[in-house]
């Protein structure tokens, strides 16, 4: 039997020892009998590796591949359960729930020809971090980084980068290079290996291992300008009216790809064009002229590896669809926040939680909603109040509100400047966590039977007297309402002709707002944080902002757009 053994330290790497060498009359049998006849070994899917956690409390598939008919025992905390392939070569075995330990343990699966260990293993808390750059931004690139890198020494926290993957068909597995690569293998929250975590999750995990004393596992799906629609499954997609553009167009470029000779095919054209763009420089440098840009070579790629409908989804959650989870985060939306980007948005956004949940075969899977900050500079009113963004976080809203076992973290008060990406990143990941806190595992404040305060002022209702709109938020939201330094910045106000102005604003009560504008004399609207770069210092006494609201419902229509975005 071949033993596969992954060790402790110092690196993620791993060591074969294999039986001793056959005799040469044998060998030179096996040889000629062919590899075909000589007995699968029993694999895991990469998902599992050493220093992996697994899901605490809950029932937890191991799951790989093998022989057909091969037995397969797995062994792991005074537990052993035994299996046999299948036919197709697939088996799984489902471990009973295991109480959350610090203590690393050897997770071992074995067969008659071979057996793995994967050593080091913790039983914790396990979230999914999905999303685009905003989640996948890391820890390294992050503004706390100079204090983080150095005093990140959580060896229980651990966390998995996935390879970027695009799939037209579902996958069962996920490639990974070798041992020691930072994508696709378990590594652990220290300053030599931490650079590359989610910063978002590297702050939410910190909260949740030191108030739950836990062990906390984060599995990193993100994939930087990604839209919604490439997170949900090609059949949720196809009936979706605004997706049939997205798909016409892939599938467009896919059989033109595929007409066109395929990888050689692609090749050969590449070949062609940077040698006629050689040219073409060499004239523009002998005539002064500005050079031309040289073919991307990325264009000429296989399109059914690159940003498609469905595809992230095959790629990068199919392969993990059996593995236990307690909940998941989702950053998502800048990228449907440009041209008609926002159209399939109010479809795809709501089809992300509902196909990872029946993927994850759980219809109540946690999921922490994480709304896009702004950015771009404010231009004219017209221009902020219909933004693309606008529209996003609005579907963000209502899909939490309509979606139960969702929460909502509100961002874009940590964004300095017209940056896409904010780097601040801590409040983003303590917020979530706050939400997480509350929401799933139950946890009370301190010295107190009250649940933790996650959210921040939620708009409720509104009515006009005086010549003012007195704004009324749900109270066990806005407990302490203020305006951070006084200041009424973020509102508008829009008199019967519709046209928004700047307005003032002051708190009078502990869950009412007084809005208004001299230049108003009957206001019918107010909008807070409604622009693309939203400003805005309303918060309750927890210090937690308010949600972006309007409280009307006026078509809107974004630039660079046709038709309108009404609220369903």
């Amino acid at each position: 039997m071949r033993t596969t053994t992954h060790p402790i330290a110092p690196t993620l790497g791993h060591t074969i020892g294999r039986l001793a060498p056959a005799r040469p009359a044998v060998a030179v049998l096996l040889f000629l009998l062919g590899a075909s006849l000589a007995p699968a070994d029993v694999t895991l899917p990469k998902i599992f590796g050493p220093r992996m956690i697994l899901q605490c409390d809950k029932p937890v598939r191991v799951w790989g591949w093998a022989a057909a008919g091969e037995e397969v025992t797995v062994r792991f905390a005074d537990q052993s359960k035994t299996t046999t392939a299948d036919p197709q070569g697939d088996w799984s075995v489902t471990l009973e729930p295991i109480a959350a330990s610090f203590e690393g343990r050897e997770l071992v699966t074995e067969g008659s020809s071979n057996k793995i260990t994967l050593a080091d293993v913790l039983v914790g808390e396990v979230w999914l971090c999905g999303g685009q750059s905003n989640m996948e931004l890391q820890l390294r690139s992050s503004r706390d980084a100079d204090l983080e890198m150095a005093s990140a020494d959580y060896p229980a926290i651990r966390f998995i980068r996935l390879p970027h993957i695009a799939r037209l068909e579902p996958q069962k597995d996920f490639p990974v290079e070798n041992p020691d690569n930072p994508q696709g293998n378990w590594r652990v929250c220290t300053p030599e290996q931490v650079d590359n975590c989610t910063a978002v999750g590297y702050h939410f995990a910190r909260r949740l291992h030191r108030r739950l004393k836990v062990p906390v596992g984060l599995i990193d799906t993100s994939w930087g300008g990604t839209m919604a629609q490439h997170w949900v499954s090609k059949e949720t997609l196809r009936p979706i009216p605004e997706m049939k553009p997205y798909i016409d167009k892939f599938e467009t470029a896919l059989n033109t790809w595929i007409d066109g000779g395929r990888e050689e095919g692609a090749k050969r054209r590449y070949e062609a064009d940077v040698k006629a763009w050689e040219k073409k420089r060499a004239e523009a440098q002998a005539a002064g002229e500005r050079e031309p840009g040289k073919p991307n070579a990325g264009a000429y790629e296989n399109p059914a590896d690159k940003h498609q409908p469905g595809g992230m989804f095959n790629g990068m959650i199919e392969p993990l669809k059996h593995f236990a989870l307690r909940g998941a985060l989702f950053y998502q939306g800048e990228n449907n926040s440009f041209g008609e980007s926002w159209k399939p948005f109010y479809r795809t956004f709501p089809a992300v939680i509902a196909d990872w949940r029946r993927a994850f075969a759980d219809a109540e899977l946690p999921f922490g909603i994480i709304q896009i900050a702004g950015w771009s500079n404010r231009r004219s009113m017209p221009y902020d109040m219909n933004h693309h963004t606008n529209i996003v976080r609005e579907i963000q809203f209502l899909t939490w509100r309509r979606t139960p076992g969702t929460g909502l973290i509100v961002t874009f008060d940590t964004n300095s400047n017209g940056s896409i990406h904010p780097s601040r990143k801590m409040p983003v990941g303590q917020r979530a966590a706050r939400w997480a806190l509350a929401e799933v595992y139950e946890a009370k404040a301190w010295q107190s039977n009250r649940p933790i305060e996650w959210r921040g002022p939620v708009y409720q209702s509104v009515e006009i007297a005086g010549g003012k709109m007195v704004v009324t938020f749900e109270e066990e939201t806005s407990r302490g309402l203020r305006l951070d330094q006084d200041d009424e910045c973020g509102f508008y106000i829009a008199d019967t002709d519709r046209e928004f102005h700047h307005a003032r604003a002051r708190v009078v009560a502990d869950n009412r707002l007084e809005v208004w504008s001299e230049d108003v004399a009957e206001p019918v609207a107010v909008r807070y944080g409604w622009s693309n770069l939203p400003a805005g210092g309303l918060m309750n006494g927890r210090e937690l902002p308010a949600y972006p609201f309007r409280t009307d419902t006026r078509p809107m229509v974004p630039h660079q757009s046709t038709g309108a975005y009404e609220v369903e």
